[in-house]
This record gives C-alpha cells, structure tokens and sequence, in this order.
C-alpha cells in the first residue's frame, strides 16, 4: 500500500470527519500551548523579522491547525507592539499528505480572516495563507525560508510500513497483529524500530536546511514510557484494534488473510531514540524534551472508549476502508469501543506524548 496516496484523515465535517473528532488532540495540543507560545516569543525578539514564515506541518483539515495559528499570530502581535516594532507580515504554510482535505481549511480562511482583524485598530499585518501538499519525510521549502515549524501528532506515522516486516513471498511476518505486541517476533519492533531512525533524521536533517539559524520548532507526538514496545501506553489500543478485527474474523465478516496482511505505519519512540537522533543529525539543539498524559474525561454522554474510537476511526478510516472495505467500519469501531470501556474498567490505559523544542544552532 502507498501510504502517501492512501492515508489521510477523514475530510469534510462529516459525522466521522477529523473536523468533528479531533477533541482529543486539541486537548493535548492545548496542555502544551504556554510552550508553543513562549518559543515563538522568544524567536520573535532575537530575530525580530519583518516577514515570519511558520509553518505547520501534518495540518491535517480541522479546526485545530487553525486555533494553533491563531495563537501563534496573536502572541507575535503581542510582542511586537511591546517592542514597537510594527512591520511585521506573516507567510502562513499548511502541509500534509497530497490526499488531505486542504480545501476545509480554506473554506474557514475567510471568517479566520475576520477573527484575527478584531480588535485590531491600529492596522492589521499582512498575512498570506498557503497549502503546501507533500511528506514531511524530506525538502518542502526553499533554503533558509521559515522561523518556526510546527506540527502536532503527526510525527508518529512513519513515511511507510516497514519493509522487513515482510518475508520474500510480500506475507507480514507480525501474524494478528496490526503493530508491535507481545506475539510479533523480534524482527518486526527492529523494522519499526529502524523506520524511524530513517524517518526522523530525515526530518530533521530536511527542517534544518528550512529553517534559519535561530528559528525553533516544537513537534508533539505520541511515545512510550522505555524500551519496551508493548505497554498499556499507545501500543495497547493497537492491540484492542487488532481484537476489533479479530471479533469480525469469527463473525465471517472478513478474512484471517485480509487481517495478516494489515499492518500500521505508526510508531512510538522512546526518549532515548529521539535523544539519538537530534544529536546523529547536529545542527539542531534539543532545548527541551518533556512527557505528558491526558486526563481522561467523558464529554457529555460519551464514554472515554467511545471517544478514542471516533478519533481513531477519524485517522484509520482511509486506510481501513481501502484494505478491508467501508461496510466494516461501523461494526469495527462499535466493537473497538467497548473492548476500550472494558479494558478501562478493568485497568488504566496511559498513552504519552512527547513535546519537543528544537532550535536551529
């Protein structure tokens, strides 16, 4: 499967859009906000640019990329007016897969327009607003061409499935399973392992040449507590993903082939591994690293299990339907569901993020 033509997250604002169930991540986009906030803040008064280009990569089509920019602008503003220093113009890039739904984001563009001229009397600073379709995993700007970059719950999805997970005959060696669990034979988290490493220094090696010296990054994304690869963490809901699956395989509604051959192109690095890498890759200093859990809270009538299947069927949904087809999706993600509550019920489930501050040096 060619993850950059087939993933994305589900378009429009639909019931089953990412626009529509993406609580989540801006729940932990906002735990974090304060240092978004204060790198920009601070990169604005050491360089103090007269055009800023930000970009956010892996925007996806909700709201959420957005507020972010928002909160981004107002605190630049913020601190420009402080300093009295009041040319400054904005270059705004929203990247993602070429299969994204740019075009919610620009639909809301008009009224986001008219959010940030409010309470702006004094003038209102150019802002220009672009999609910038293509992966992350390599060059999307021009040398030298952005101050910040961010990207949140992105970085996690790797640029494929790992090759070695396959033996000559192109068959998953990882059998039951949709990523790393405690079946998969060592091989299988080494791939995953080594996919990263790939991934990520070139992400990293790509950003450096984008941004200029000074300019600062913080990516979000989801991890694990040590080197282990099975946790009651991110992997667990891997795991009740693959039981989802599995309930469906008894019930005839598909094949135990079909669910051998499905594997996910996600993976939760350790601190170590992401240590590893900034520092393989030299030009960048890691500022600050941190770990941080969700609270978990029902909204409204929803249990917690119900929320976390609308969001992953939000971000598997493309995939699982081009693999398995659409008429499974309701039964999946009903089942997935109530394995979650039931899990919950019985033990915590404590998924991690990582937040990241990067600066060019």
């Amino acid at each position: 499967m060619d993850v950059e033509k087939a993933f994305h997250m589900t378009g429009g604002v639909g019931k089953t859009s990412y626009a529509k169930n993406s609580s989540l991540q801006k729940k932990a986009s906002d735990k974090v906000k304060h240092i978004i906030i204060q790198q920009v803040e601070e990169l604005y008064l050491a360089t103090t640019p007269k055009s800023v280009g930000i970009a956010d990569l892996g925007c996806s089509s909700g709201p959420n990329t957005l507020s972010i920019i928002k909160d981004i602008f107002q605190a630049i503003q913020g601190i420009s007016h402080k300093i009295m220093h009041h040319s400054t113009e904005f270059r705004v890039y929203f990247n993602d897969l070429p299969t994204n739904d740019f075009n919610s984001i620009f639909k809301a563009l008009p009224e986001f327009h008219k959010l940030l001229r409010q309470d702006r009397k004094n003038g209102f600073p150019s802002i220009f607003m672009g999609g910038y379709p293509g992966s992350f995993y390599g060059r999307l700007f021009p040398n030298s061409y952005l101050h910040f970059v961010h990207s949140s719950y992105s970085l996690h999805w790797l640029s494929r499935v790992p090759p070695a997970i396959y033996d000559e005959h192109k068959r998953s060696l990882n059998k039951g399973c949709v990523y790393i669990c405690e079946s998969s034979p060592a091989v299988v988290s080494q791939a995953y392992s080594h996919q990263f490493q790939e991934d990520f220094s070139l992400f990293l090696r790509s950003r450096s040449e984008e941004l200029v010296v000074g300019g600062r990054m913080v990516l979000i994304f989801l991890g694990r507590r040590g080197p282990e690869h099975v946790d009651r963490g991110n992997s667990f809901f891997w795991e009740i993903l693959a039981r989802s699956f599995a309930i469906l395989v008894s019930q005839g509604e598909i094949e135990q082939e079909k669910l051998d051959s499905y594997d996910v192109h996600f993976y939760a690095p350790s601190r170590e591994e992401i240590e590893d890498e900034v520092r393989k890759e030299g030009s960048l200093k890691l500022e600050r690293l941190e770990m941080f859990e969700m609270d978990k809270s029902e909204q409204g009538s929803e249990s917690y299990g119900t929320q976390v299947a609308v969001a992953v069927r939000a971000i598997q949904e493309s995939l699982i339907s081009h693999h398995f087809g659409e008429r499974i999706l309701d039964s999946l993600f009903e089942n997935y569901a109530r394995l979650v509550d039931e899990e919950v019920a019985k033990e915590d489930i404590r998924p991690i993020s990582f937040v990241l501050v990067l600066r060019k040096i």
